[in-house]
């Protein structure tokens, strides 16, 4: 049993499975900040479920999913969103100028999926240019498994919307 594993099963609230899933992604590719999105698609809603940095990025309420092309990208054909530059994070979120100020300028999104169906997002960033081909390959391949395993162990702990 690896110590990712060990500590899901060791979890007693969502937070616990996330800061285990967190430190599993800072181990394998790094991360400055590290989020979840939970998303309800029929309700077009998401929430930040998990937040390495609350201060700045509070896990609590929801917000109504805004179709554009991250949505098209993400939502639509699951595939993983990356931007190594601030312009290129600014075109798709709102953020971009705080995401800035934390010394952030690339990211990854990695969808979370049940078959086919999108039920969150785990959000890794760092500083510009970091996210390389060889680290997006070493998310999608070594951190989809765990981010889903995670998802399941939080659901199982509390409510995730």
């Amino acid at each position: 049993m690896t110590d990712f594993e060990a500590r899901l099963e060791a979890a007693t609230t969502p937070e616990d499975a996330w800061r285990a899933l967190q430190d599993l992604a800072q181990e394998t590719v790094g991360a400055k900040l590290f989020t979840i999105m939970t998303v309800d698609m029929e309700a077009m809603l998401a929430r930040r479920a998990y937040s390495s940095d609350p201060e700045n990025y509070p896990a609590a309420g929801t917000k109504e999913i805004t179709r554009n092309r991250w949505f098209d990208q993400v939502h639509g054909r699951g595939e993983t969103f990356v931007a190594n530059t601030l312009d290129d994070i600014d075109a798709v979120f709102p953020d971009a100028e705080l995401i800035g100020r934390l010394g952030c300028g690339s990211v990854i999104n990695l969808p979370i999926t049940e078959g086919r169906t999108l039920v969150g997002t785990m959000n890794i960033l760092h500083e510009a240019g970091y996210y390389t081909p060889a680290r997006v390959t070493l998310t999608e391949r070594d951190l989809s498994g765990p981010a889903l395993r995670a998802y399941d162990r939080a659901r199982s702990l509390g409510p995730l919307l």
